[in-house]
């Protein structure tokens, strides 16, 4: 009976576990989480979102501070078009973040940057360009575009000198998005090293709307593989979304995947970047305490628990200090929803926003929990402890479930007790 170990993931002459944990942000997949798949030879990301404030957590440096210094003036103000980041902050941010991941690296797997083109932070170009450029200046061994269809990303870097060197990929749920990509991209002679397909189940925003349970990865995949066959292209196809056993990911590489990307059961993880008292929400949820709903104000439907304390809170925007979500001149939907619900309740102390959310402040508080449709499954993972609780699991062994596991099974750990 095969399983994932049986298969190889090729770049070139390089040859890894064809296991990819995928990037969540905010430093959700932390450095920790990303050196981990890369030392069992596999690939690893970590999340470029909202960097600026991950620097500060991480490296213990001031950007967010020193920006809402330099903005606080607007604190009051509707009007965020003045609040723009500072390029060069953010390539340092971006370089302190990549660079010190790429530093410690070990093993023979691969760390990626997940870039998401939604975050546009008021100056769309400048700001993905100097991440992007940051990135590769780092020695990022790969970047994953992300949260967009980056008519424009390759572009950006072309006269980067890794821009040939890296490996570069485009996430998409159709393959009319791979279409439309390698159609604008094909002035510059450089194919995306990967193809991640990203299927309804992914947690996070979904390349689908509302109605996305009536779309199947395995028939997507099917239809970008056939795709890539029609026109000659020999171009790796990484399956993403759902994939919750070794089984599931066997069955995507028989099917002519190249790999699987995996997030959901990484999430209780100890090198997870969640707060330890998220990760048992995640253990405890069920089925019916995840939902799809539009809170975004990027404007994609968005997959995480109902009980998030984020959702219908109606804090202030914090754009001087963050506005990562801040278009091109200065707008984010949730500023237009929480200037209405002041207007309509102009005497009260507390409001409350129900229909989008500041995403910038609760992602970085941990108060939107973004998830996969099956982390209802995560409990079956583990084990119950005596207080109620979930032991919480390591990264490797994690991995190698995926990597070795048959016949649907999951391995669980050694229980605590057997440690002890």
């Amino acid at each position: 009976m095969k399983r994932v170990d049986d298969f190889r993931l090729h770049f070139g002459k390089q040859e890894l576990v064809p296991i990819v944990v995928g990037g969540m942000g905010v430093d959700i997949s932390t450095a920790d989480l990303a050196l981990e798949a890369a030392r069992l030879g596999g690939i690893g990301h970590i999340s470029d979102a909202m960097v600026q404030t991950v620097s500060d957590q991480r490296f213990d440096t001031k950007f967010v501070s020193q920006k809402l210094k330099q903005y606080k003036h607007n604190v009051a103000s509707s009007d965020k078009s003045s609040v723009k980041f500072c390029l060069s902050t953010l390539a340092e941010a971006t370089r302190n973040h990549v660079g010190r991941t790429m530093e410690a690296k070990r093993g023979d797997g691969m760390i990626f940057v997940n870039c998401m083109e939604k975050l546009t932070m008021n100056a769309p170009g400048d700001t993905l360009r100097v991440r992007l450029s940051a990135a590769l200046d780092a020695g990022i061994d790969g970047i994953t575009l992300s949260a967009g269809l980056h008519l424009g990303s390759f572009a950006l870097m072309e006269d980067h000198p890794r821009f040939r060197d890296a490996k570069l990929g485009i996430i998409v749920s159709s393959p009319r998005a791979l279409a439309l990509f390698l159609r604008k991209n094909a002035r510059l002679n450089r194919l995306p090293d990967f193809i991640v397909v990203e299927g309804p189940l992914a947690g996070g925003h979904l390349g689908f709307g509302l109605d996305w349970a009536k779309y199947d990865l395995h028939t997507i995949v099917d239809e970008v593989l056939a795709y890539l066959k029609a026109e000659q292209l020999d171009i790796p196809v990484i399956a993403a979304g759902g994939i919750f056993t070794g089984s599931d990911a066997t069955a995507f590489l028989q099917q002519g995947a190249a790999a699987v990307q995996v997030a959901t059961r990484f999430t209780v993880s100890h090198e997870c970047g969640l707060p330890d008292k998220v990760k048992q929400e995640y253990f405890k949820a069920s089925d019916d305490d995840i939902e799809v709903n539009l809170l975004s104000p990027t404007g994609y439907p968005m997959r995480m628990l109902k009980g998030s304390p984020g959702i219908g809170a109606g804090i202030r925007p914090n754009c001087e200090a963050y506005g990562y979500l801040l278009d091109a001149k200065g707008n984010c939907a949730y500023i237009d929803a929480y200037n209405r619900e002041v207007a309509l309740h102009p005497d009260a102390k507390k409001i409350s926003v129900k229909d989008k959310t500041c995403l910038c402040t609760h992602m970085r508080n941990f108060d939107i929990w973004t998830c996969g449709q099956t982390t209802w499954r995560l409990k079956d993972t583990s084990h119950r402890l005596a207080d109620g609780s979930y032991q919480m699991l390591s990264a490797e062994h994690i991995f190698h479930d995926y990597q070795f596991s048959t016949d649907q099974k999951i391995a669980l750990p050694p229980s605590a007790a057997q440690v002890a």
